[in-house]
């Protein structure tokens, strides 16, 4: 896509659940909780990162682009299993959210572990206070999911396809994930 002769990247629609808002993450058969911690992706934890391996997206693509910054989530003291990515654009009073998935094995009816997105949703809430963005995150919604996104993280649908979380939900994400 090209804007006043410039190339961008499209606008991906966003379509991840939010299939519970945990303290961590949780053991879908069990109901065990694990604590999390979301660190920067590096180019050798990409390696099993594909869509041969069930990823959706390509996130070697999203990881080369320069103005976005790529996370994973991981169980506490177990980094090399990746539980969901997400890509995240810092913006002067906001970031944005241009990507974000959970790991194959945690999608659908089979999968392992609940609250992968909620994880990764209320961090990029947390770096937008940290980085001077008054904790407003913004993202392109799925037009299915703007009522899920606005009952489950408490987003306002702003127009379009856009979707905005204001300081007030962020707050209540972070307190969710981060308080001690």
């Amino acid at each position: 896509m090209y804007i006043c002769g410039v190339k961008t990247k499209p606008i991906t629609y966003l379509n991840f659940e939010i299939d519970k808002l945990t303290r961590s993450i949780e053991n879908v058969i069990t109901g065990d909780s694990f604590p999390t911690e979301v660190s920067i992706v590096t180019k050798a934890d990409l390696m099993h990162v594909t869509k041969k391996n069930g990823w959706r997206f390509n996130w070697r693509q999203e990881f080369d682009t320069n103005d976005r910054e790529v996370y994973k989530l991981t169980i506490l003291n177990n980094p090399t299993v990746i539980q969901g990515l997400v890509s995240l654009k810092f913006e002067p009073a906001h970031v944005y959210m241009p990507l974000i998935e959970s790991a194959p094995f945690n999608i659908g009816k089979s999968k392992i572990y609940l609250g992968i997105p909620g994880n990764l949703v209320a961090f990029a809430c947390k770096l937008s206070f940290q980085r001077g963005g008054d904790g407003f995150v913004s993202f392109h919604s799925k037009t299915v999911l703007i009522d899920h996104y606005a009952k489950s993280l408490g987003a306002y649908h702003f127009g379009g396809h856009l979707m905005i979380i204001d300081t007030n939900a962020t707050k209540n994400l972070i307190d969710k994930y981060f308080k001690s």
